[in-house]
Formats: structure tokens, C-alpha cells, sequence
């Protein structure tokens, strides 16, 4: 691959990138608050949100906007409303990182502590949520819930736990549930941030401290690995016309700003539902 460019920068923590139409990326900053639009045609940057912080995750909503994380699971509509899908419930402080399954629902990862108030780490776990119904927990036992996404196959969902450095996968049935809890990802670096699945299956992941992204294939052998100019790499995901644009999320710290990467992929990610 060729060398991963700074596309916008100026935020503190980066997070939650999502393709758009036109080729160009919209991402969250968690801790500055606010939803930004980076545009290939123009270079520049447009706000998309004020002020909402803490949104861990987004993805695109099928009557257009976006459904994003934060202390609740909301949809923004194209005019500018804001309307909540999913509060949390009791011992919940909020929601991080969230996908879809291949019929729309919202898989999103719930925390159970507060990870910028200084709050020592408590289990949380990755839930269906939305359409009236009760919440279905995919993936139980994670310390810090972060990336996630559904594999090629439909089935598989995958799901970050940053603070041990693990990958987790859970398998979904026909009835809703999910069984088969394992762990498919043991980053070398100690860290696994936010994650995106490509075309073979293969699942990338953001590594942190080490600056870079790694390919991993479905039996947890990295094959790759893609550096960039930052301390921290945080979350990625895959767009353009023909989905190999690699965008990739930084955390800022010291003197170096949070930022947007992109570059171009050798194979292209695979297609999420919108909720």
C-alpha cells in the first residue's frame, strides 16, 4: 500500500468514520464533541452536529442520517433532528462503538463505566437494541466494548474488547440469539480499538499504541499491516466508489492533534445494512 495521507486533523479524540455517498467520510470526535464530513471534491470539512460528545460509533440510517452512539442510541435525520432509539438502562453509562446485522437491527457495545471519568473498567457487553424490543446481549463479558461488524458470512459478529486486546466473535441464529462466544484476535500490541471486516472475511483492526492497522485473517494470523504518521490509531473503516478507501481515525495527545487518515486498500470492505 501506498503511504496513508492526513486528510483532516485538529480534534482531540477520533472516532466512529462512516463512508458517504460521495466518496468522502463522516466521523465523530468523542471527547471535542460534534459529527464532521470530510468531502473528496472539495478537501474540505463541514459540521455535520454540534456539540454531541461521546459517540463512540455511527452508521447509516436506511431514511438517510445517521444512528449514532453516546449516553443513548439516536438517529439524526437529514433535516437536523435528533430523535433517541435506545436509552440506557440502569448500570449503563453510556454506549460506545456500534454496527448492524444483515437485517438492520443495531448491534451497539454498552458500557458499564465511565472510561474518561478515571472509573476503574466494568465488564460491559455488545446488545441488540431498537424496534420496541428488549435488549438481546450478542457478546457478554468485555472489558472495554469498542469495533465491531458482522462477517461476510452473516452470522459471525465480531466484536473489540480494547482493554484485554482481544477480538471476540459470537455466532447469531435464526431465533435472535447468539451462542458460541470465542476469541478469534489477540493483538500484538495489547490494544484492539475499532475494527472493519473486508470482502474475504479478513478482519482489520485498529492497533493503538503502534500507529497502525492490522489485517487479520479469519484464524487470527496477521498478513498486514498499514503505519501512519500517529501515535494512536483508534477506529477505520472502508468507502469510495469501489469500497478499497481506507479511513482511519487517530486519538491526539501531547502536541499531535487527532486526525483522519485515508488511503487505498488492496481489497475492498465488505457491505454494511443500514439500520
Amino acid at each position: 500500500m501506498q503511504p496513508m495521507e492526513r486528510i483532516a486533523s485538529g480534534y482531540q479524540l477520533v472516532e466512529a468514520p462512516v463512508a458517504t455517498d460521495d466518496d468522502g467520510v463522516v466521523f465523530s470526535d468523542v471527547l471535542g464533541g460534534g459529527v464532521y464530513e470530510w468531502s473528496p471534491a472539495t478537501g474540505a470539512v463541514t459540521t455535520v452536529l454540534e456539540r454531541r460528545r461521546g459517540i463512540g460509533g455511527m452508521a447509516r440510517h436506511r431514511d438517510g442520517g445517521l444512528v449514532m452512539s453516546g449516553r443513548d442510541v439516536a438517529h439524526l435525520a437529514p433535516d437536523g433532528t435528533l430523535r433517541t432509539i435506545h436509552d440506557a438502562a440502569p448500570g449503563v453509562a453510556g454506549f460506545n462503538d456500534l454496527t448492524t446485522d444483515p437485517d438492520g437491527r443495531i448491534v451497539v457495545g454498552q458500557l458499564r463505566f465511565r472510561p474518561f471519568a478515571g472509573e476503574e473498567p466494568v465488564p460491559g457487553e455488545f446488545v441488540v437494541v431498537g424496534g420496541g424490543a428488549p435488549p438481546v446481549t450478542a457478546i457478554d463479558d468485555v472489558l472495554w466494548v469498542n469495533g465491531c461488524q458482522f462477517g461476510i458470512d452473516g452470522v459471525t459478529l465480531y466484536g473489540c474488547d480494547v482493554h484485554r486486546g482481544l477480538v471476540l466473535a459470537a455466532d447469531r441464529t435464526a431465533d435472535g440469539t447468539y451462542r458460541h462466544r470465542r476469541v478469534v484476535v489477540v493483538s500484538p500490541t495489547g490494544v484492539a480499538d475499532g475494527l472493519a471486516i473486508d470482502e474475504t472475511g479478513a478482519i482489520w483492526v485498529a492497533l493503538g499504541p503502534s500507529g497502525s492497522v492490522g489485517r487479520f485473517a479469519p484464524d487470527g494470523a496477521l498478513d498486514l499491516e498499514v503505519s501512519m504518521d500517529a501515535r494512536f490509531v483508534a477506529s477505520l473503516c472502508f468507502g469510495g466508489a469501489d469500497g478499497r478507501d481506507l479511513f482511519v481515525t487517530t486519538i491526539g495527545g501531547d502536541d499531535e492533534p487527532g486526525a483522519v487518515f485515508h488511503g487505498r486498500a488492496p481489497v475492498a470492505g465488505a457491505p454494511i445494512t443500514p439500520a
